[in-house]
């Protein structure tokens, strides 16, 4: 189900999961090794992953680059799950392929995830690491003074 503000959470008898009980549980399992099948809202990943659509596939992390797609607790205060787009030793940015300018930081261990496909609502399943979608993710980096734009024509072309 969804609340007036537009997140996940389900009711039990007289219990109500929250966001933050489902994405520990989602953790949890994660790190004992199971994979788990993860919904996305927003459009901080927009144009490869489009939240209210699709799920991902999140597995153990384990050997973090350039390019992925992880779950990580940034700031100190929040999940996202985001591109990384740079590390250095243990310190690791991040940043949404939907976003303009906003980048996050976290530590090497504060990613707790790394999505490894993506799953539209007909069950049909894409591997997010396959070699045109690293190309085309190192392009829309590049692209970034562009991003603006070419975003807005993204939306216009599929509302």
């Amino acid at each position: 189900m969804k609340s007036a503000r537009g997140s996940l959470f389900c009711i039990f008898g007289n219990m109500a999961i929250t966001d933050e009980v489902i994405l520990s549980e989602a953790i949890r399992l994660v790190e004992s090794g199971v994979s788990v099948t993860f919904p996305v809202n927003g459009k901080s990943m927009l144009p490869f992953i489009i939240g209210g659509r699709e799920s991902l596939i999140l597995v153990k992390p384990q050997a973090i680059k350039k390019g992925d797609i992880v779950l990580a607790f940034v700031d100190g205060n929040r999940y996202v799950i985001h591109r990384v787009i740079n590390i250095h030793d243990e310190n690791v940015t991040l940043m949404g392929d939907g976003n303009l300018a906003q980048c996050e930081y976290c530590k090497m261990s504060d990613i707790k995830a790394l999505a490894t496909h993506a799953i539209n609502k007909s069950n049909a399943r894409r591997y997010l690491y396959a070699r045109h979608r690293r190309i085309a993710a190192k392009l829309w980096l590049f692209l970034l003074p562009l991003r603006k734009w070419l975003l807005r024509f993204y939306r216009l072309a599929h509302n």
